[in-house]
């Protein structure tokens, strides 16, 4: 078995359709075709079905896509571990990014890190703060990005506290919020449990939800087109002038934060790569420097 195979199997159990497995590898659905083939006759076993409604994995053929999975996670170990008896800073770093972190923090942070150790490789998954936490514990990645507290129970370093704030083009007063159109977004289930909890604190009566969107940008430009109200993590409104914004807070006049976090096993520390990325990262975010502008210039997280 090529160490493609296993990847193969992989993808087509992902997708259940030849045609998008064979995209998502960057190879030929005859050329796909030809090594499930192939690998049927190694193993002497069908391993697929192909009908109108996609792909069916065969009994033998689930058992080889979960073996698959393994087999891919003990090769990069291999690879990794080989990597590392060599001192060198050399090898793949998996991440597990939330949707947010990877748009508007991950970029110049991988570009600053390849500046410095130009053999490193990035894997990078993104997605919700919750699934990269489940990436994470199942050790599908080597170091997760996410926003919320999770009780994680491996290494982790406290990256920079978020607050919240309801922000409005025109200005408002926190006792007509009920009163007034409210712009939601889709987001973690801890987020929603933060807003939540804050308004049936301050309020009898639910909000009024004039629509919902998908992203937090897109409720961003909903707002500052004067459209309604909407409670947002602070960031996302650097930049924007004229906005009125008023920050949260609890029963005890406390600022209600949202946290980022960094989590990691401590094992994974073994590998060079890995120590290398987890210390470049806490030297950074310890200083209060979030990243490096084009020209050079230190932006700092508070």
């Amino acid at each position: 078995m090529r160490s493609q195979d296993w990847e193969i199997l992989k993808s087509l159990f992902v997708y259940k359709n030849i045609t998008k497995a064979a995209e998502a590898l960057y190879i030929s659905q005859p050329a796909l075709t030809n090594r499930i083939k192939q690998i049927e006759k190694e193993f002497g076993t069908v391993i697929i079905n192909r009908g109108r409604r996609g792909v069916q994995f065969t009994p033998q053929g689930e058992y080889l896509a979960k073996c698959a999975e393994e087999m891919l996670i003990k090769l990069q170990e291999i690879k990794d571990n080989l990597s590392n008896m060599e001192n060198a800073i050399v090898g793949t770093i998996k991440l597990g990014v939330s949707n947010y972190f990877t748009k508007y923090k991950l970029p110049k942070l991988l570009r600053l890190f390849k500046d410095q150790y130009p053999n490193v490789e990035f894997q990078v998954t993104t997605g919700w703060s919750r699934d990269m936490f489940h990436a994470l514990y199942n050790k599908e990645v080597h170091i997760a990005f996410v926003r919320g507290d999770y009780h994680w129970q491996g290494e982790k370093q406290l990256l920079y506290e978020e607050p919240l704030c309801i922000a409005s083009k025109d200005e408002v007063r926190i006792e007509d919020l009920p009163y007034l159109p409210r712009i939601d977004f889709k987001t973690d289930h801890l987020l929603k449990a933060m807003v939540d909890n804050w308004w049936s604190e301050n309020y009898s009566v639910p909000p009024r939800i004039a629509m919902e969107v998908d992203h937090a940008d897109t409720c961003k430009e909903m707002v500052v087109n004067g459209l309604g109200y909407a409670i947002l993590p602070g960031m996302i409104l650097n930049g924007i002038e004229g906005m009125n914004k008023i920050y949260l807070t609890d029963q005890d006049g406390q600022p209600i934060l949202r946290n980022t976090w960094m989590f990691y096993h401590s094992d994974a520390l073994e590998l060079n790569v890995i120590h290398a990325f987890v210390t470049f990262i806490k030297e950074l975010y310890l200083e209060n420097i979030l990243d490096i502008d084009s020209e050079g210039k230190k932006e700092f997280l508070y």
